[in-house]
């Protein structure tokens, strides 16, 4: 029984060999989403670490020695050009302008009587009464009484400057520091700063840019990959530390003569209002430059370009409707998409949604809505991830 059961259990089996396995179901094509290229000029903007610097800060200084009598200000206040802040003890100085009052009266009548001399001895002389040396005398003695009254006014003059100077007043307008010398101490000018004071509007903010970007941004202009504003007139706006941006934009107004030997970078510097005073000196912030634009640029979103073993690559759709895979040259990163320097021409279809279950010559279908769709008009200028340096004349671009 068991041998019948077994010969008939072989030749099913052997009979089953005969038989042609089915073919696996051909799969339909992949659906996709997908954009026809359309090159188009693309503001940049080149994104940098900057800090912010007051247009003006000014040291405050006794410029006579005396003693302080009164601090005039409230420390960290705001204080208008010209506002008196600190008082020194004006009644030595007031002594020295009276005494030098008093000498200069002195020398006055000197000098009256030495021209009424002279009044008399002249005619005198010129009648042969008197000698010619009795006439240069009295001559002589009117022009040293007349010196002697411009030297008592001078000193009258620097008396009335020393007294002048025991109100200690601010040049500029801006926001006042700590005093650093207290009412009754002894103010020597050999150590004479009493406080300072920053101008908040306009306000500085520097960056620095390294020889290698500014050569890459040269490189990129001469290949004509990148268009500077004209006349090189770059606008400039402030990210602050929360992420904000600071609503009122500048322009680079200096840039450094040359090169910092120790770190190798080169420093601009931007100008930018601020009525308001929300920058404060020394505030690190990000500093965007913008006024470039890319020529003829590409552009694709990020999810579209894969890498590979032989760098980067995306997948196209060719005439058949299938999968096929381009290398490409990809640039910095413009927002969510990517700068494409070489591999992409105008017309080429490329996948941007469903590139995972592409393999090559797959054939696809491109979804409703998304195939094969110009790419949209000029984006806003937005920071690459990278900072690459520029020149004063144009901040590179970014990699």
């Amino acid at each position: 029984m068991r041998t019948a059961l077994f010969a008939l259990a072989l030749a099913t089996a052997l009979t089953g060999c005969h038989k042609q396995a089915p073919k696996p179901a051909e799969r339909g094509p992949a659906e996709v989403s997908a954009l026809t290229i359309e090159p188009r000029d693309t503001p940049v903007s080149f994104e940098y670490v900057g800090q912010t610097q007051s247009s003006r800060q000014v040291q405050i200084v006794a410029r006579v020695n005396g003693f302080l009598e009164r601090r005039l200000y409230t420390e960290g206040s705001v204080v208008k050009a010209g506002q008196v802040m600190f008082q020194q003890d004006p009644r030595p100085f007031q002594a020295q302008v009276d005494a030098a009052k008093a000498a200069l009266a002195e020398q006055q009548a000197r000098l009256k009587v030495a021209n009424d001399n002279l009044a008399r001895v002249k005619p005198l002389a010129a009648r042969k009464a008197l000698s010619q040396r009795e006439l240069d005398d009295a001559t002589g003695a009117a022009e040293t009484a007349a010196a002697a009254v411009d030297v008592a006014k001078a000193n009258l003059e620097q008396a009335q400057l020393n007294l002048s100077y025991t109100r200690i007043a601010t040049p500029v307008t801006g926001v006042s520091s700590y005093a650093r010398v207290q009412d009754g101490q002894y103010v020597n000018i050999a150590d004479s700063q009493l406080t300072y004071v920053a101008q908040l509007d306009p306000m500085w903010v520097n960056f620095s840019l390294s020889e290698n970007d500014m050569l890459k941004l040269r490189s990129e202009q001469q290949a004509g990959r990148l268009r500077l504003p004209a006349k090189e007139d770059f606008e400039v706006e402030v990210i602050l530390a929360d992420g904000t941006t600071f609503p009122r934009k500048g322009r680079i107004t200096f840039a450094n003569a040359d090169y910092n030997q120790q770190t190798g970078t080169f420093m601009l510097r931007a100008t930018l209002p601020n009525p308001e005073g929300v920058l404060r000196p020394g505030q690190f912030v990000r500093v965007r430059v913008l006024g470039a634009v890319r020529p003829g640029a590409v552009l694709v979103p990020q999810q579209a370009v894969l890498q590979g073993a032989s760098g980067h690559f995306v997948i196209v759709v060719d005439r058949d409707s299938r999968a096929q895979i381009r290398p490409v040259e990809v640039g910095p990163w413009q927002g969510d998409e990517w700068f494409i320097l070489k591999g992409l021409a105008k017309g080429d279809v490329v996948v941007t949604d469903g590139v995972v279950r592409l393999s090559p010559g797959a054939p696809v279908r491109i979804a409703q809505g998304g195939g094969g769709a110009p790419q949209a008009g000029p984006t806003p200028p937005s920071p690459t991830p990278s900072g690459s340096a520029a020149t004063p004349a144009a901040p590179p671009a970014k990699r």
